[in-house]
């Protein structure tokens, strides 16, 4: 399976071309480098620590962190949208509305997503028992002898 079927990383993907589409043509010039640019990045953090952890998939406690880290990126995010639809720099409401239902669906999306990790995730064992391996048995050499 790929991080690409995962429901979260579709929706964060979805929201990160619409949050770039709307800093880009809707905001003042001025926020464009500001606001604009935190939320085009917390977004894009979002989504990137999800691939990030589905890399470390196997491992439990990784998985966990990196979902963390993108659940506050994404808490991280619609603090920038409430922001600029506060201070009048995102005038539309419909698109505030739409991106932050969105946002606080993915949010708990996420939050599930860790419970369901931290309930069901097996981490493979990643120590290999073996007898005493035959590359450990070394042969008696003269000085062995002589000892």
């Amino acid at each position: 399976m790929s991080y690409k079927k995962l429901q979260i990383w579709q929706l964060s993907r979805e929201i990160v071309i619409d949050i770039h589409k709307m800093t880009l043509e809707t905001l003042p010039k001025f926020e464009m480098f500001e606001t604009g640019s935190q939320i085009r990045r917390s977004s894009k953090s979002t989504k990137s620590l999800i691939v990030e952890g589905y890399g470390r998939r196997y491992y439990k406690q990784d998985f966990i962190r990196y979902l963390l880290n993108a659940l506050a990126s994404n808490d991280e995010t619609i603090d920038h949208l409430e922001t600029l639809f506060e201070t009048k720099s995102l005038s539309d409401s419909i698109l505030y509305e739409n991106i932050h239902e969105r946002l606080v669906s993915l949010g708990k999306m996420l939050n599930n997503f860790i419970n369901s990790v931290q309930k069901n995730h097996q981490t493979p064992s990643i120590y290999v028992k073996e007898e005493m391996p035959d590359y450990l048995n070394f042969p008696e050499t003269k000085d062995d002898k002589t000892e």
